[in-house]
């Protein structure tokens, strides 16, 4: 389990070892190294999701290990309370950032693989603090440096815990 200890509180999650390994065993290393602390939720939807994990308050893309194998085929879904990797176009592009879902976002599920199809990899859900979630996706958000959806006031991780 991990806690992302927040400026809004705490988000627990649990990572789906057996569904997704390569996922989240990479966030599993992100989170041991401390990379997550001090980044901010860069992108905040409301009824969509927020994203984090990768832009320090100034945003600031913080530089990465090398991406990883897009392991959407793999059955999770994309449901409310989930958290999957952002990537780009490319499949299997994804690196640090991640999303947590704030609706069943079917369209993001796996349906082939194409470019288009291969869907974005899930990896393990929030167990506590999904109403700390839904206060960051209600965040009032702007324009800042190019960057769209992005909270006026900070969201930052704090602290991330590994808890055994």
């Amino acid at each position: 389990m991990i806690i992302l200890t927040t400026t809004y509180g705490d988000i627990e999650i649990e990572l789906n070892m057996d569904k997704a390994p390569v996922s989240s065993k990479n966030f599993l290393r992100y989170c041991q190294e401390g990379f997550y602390e001090d980044t901010i939720f860069h992108r905040v939807i409301d009824g969509f999701m927020i994203q984090g994990g990768g832009h320090t308050e100034d945003m600031t893309e913080k530089e990465t290990h090398a991406p990883i194998v897009n392991e959407a085929n793999r059955g999770l879904k994309n449901l409310t309370g989930t958290i999957a990797f952002a990537r780009t176009d490319a499949p299997h592009s994804a690196t640090a950032q991640f999303f947590i879902n704030l609706d069943n976002n079917d369209f993001l599920d796996h349906t082939g693989k194409t470019n288009s199809g291969w869907g974005y990899a899930v990896f393990g859900k929030v167990t506590a603090g999904m109403d700390v979630v839904s206060n960051i996706g209600k965040a009032m958000t702007g324009i800042k440096k190019g960057h769209d959806d992005v909270p006026l006031d900070t969201i930052k991780i704090n602290k991330v815990t590994i808890v055994d």
